[in-house]
């Protein structure tokens, strides 16, 4: 699913991002990217969405180069990976319900499959009773619950958390590390990129270290390195078989299960072909908030009435 290939990021001031890494990802793995502040973790995550260009080397996702997705089609490719971030990110004037909704509206998803995913999604990270709180009124725990929920919505073929327990303390984080090895149970790909000892101990599959930006070890290597294009080419072709055998829940009885399984290699309806209807969905996500904060206000309006009435 994954492949890097000689891969190395080299910035403007001859800074190296990373140099020379090769691995591969195949569907449906577990991997913990670890390394100090600066070895590379990051870097690896925004070549993997195209926010970076390497400056050497090539990239395969699910079986396409990443040199030969046009500009215009990178809003699609990053459809499939959901980014799940240190610092939330969350929509401050947008409540949980909102935040996690708010890209499957873009999608033009109909409400009432908007509505299914986004309470399935609040039960799966516990967040039912939530729903209708804005991400001020959430722990850290919660909020970064939010962020993995939002980043399941669109049904990501991967998901890649960068430093996701960096804020919590050490409780909070194991909650967190748990929740994601019951979404890679489900049949998600996961890349977890951490330095935190105590992820690392509550984890026990596939490590790759990195160090000033160079891959330093790889416990999948073995079976994993990529060496040849003849390699690249191999696994590619193997994808999408490997997939389907991962995909089946592991509860046939779960709802959630049922519907992430059935969802993580779907395709979202209505995707913008053009740079005219990326501009579209920008301005929705603006009614959409202002919508939002309009609601906000109406609430404590009535809020205010229904006070002054008692009193």
């Amino acid at each position: 699913m994954i492949i890097f290939e000689n891969v190395t990021k080299q910035f403007g001031d001859d800074t190296i991002g990373v140099e020379d890494i090769s691995f591969q990802i195949k569907p449906g793995e577990l991997v913990t990217v670890t390394g100090p502040s600066g070895s590379g973790k990051t870097t690896l995550m925004r070549l993997l969405t195209k926010e970076y260009e390497p400056t050497a080397g090539e990239i395969v996702f699910n079986q396409t180069p990443l040199s030969q997705i046009k500009p215009n089609k990178v809003h699609q490719h990053r459809r499939d990976i959901g980014v799940i971030f240190q610092d939330y990110k969350l929509l401050r004037d947008l409540n949980v319900w909102e935040n996690i909704a708010l890209a499957l509206d873009i999608l033009g998803l109909p409400q009432s499959e908007i509505e299914e995913r986004v309470t399935d999604l609040l039960e799966l990270v516990d967040l039912t009773d939530k729903a209708l709180l804005f991400p001020v009124q959430l722990s850290g725990g919660e909020a970064q619950r939010v962020g993995i929920a939002r980043a399941l919505a669109p049904a990501p073929k991967v998901i890649f958390a960068d430093e996701p327990t960096g804020n919590l303390d050490a409780v909070t984080a194991k909650h967190i590390v748990s929740l994601f090895s019951k979404i890679h149970q489900m049949g998600t790909t996961v890349l977890l990129s951490t330095h935190d000892s105590k992820v690392l101990d509550q984890l026990t599959d596939r490590m790759i270290e990195l160090d000033k930006g160079k891959l330093i070890k790889d416990s999948g290597a073995s079976a994993t390195k990529a060496t040849k294009k003849t390699k690249v080419e191999e696994v590619a072709e193997n994808d999408t078989a490997e997939t389907d055998d991962k995909l089946e829940p592991q509860k046939s009885g779960n709802r959630i299960s049922l519907w992430l399984s059935n969802l993580i290699s779907s395709k979202p309806k209505d995707k913008p072909d053009t740079e005219q209807e990326e501009e579209q969905m920008e301005a929705k996500t603006t009614t959409k908030k202002k919508s939002s904060k309009k609601k906000k206000v109406e609430k404590d309006q009535e809020t205010v009435t229904v006070s002054v009435e008692k009193i």
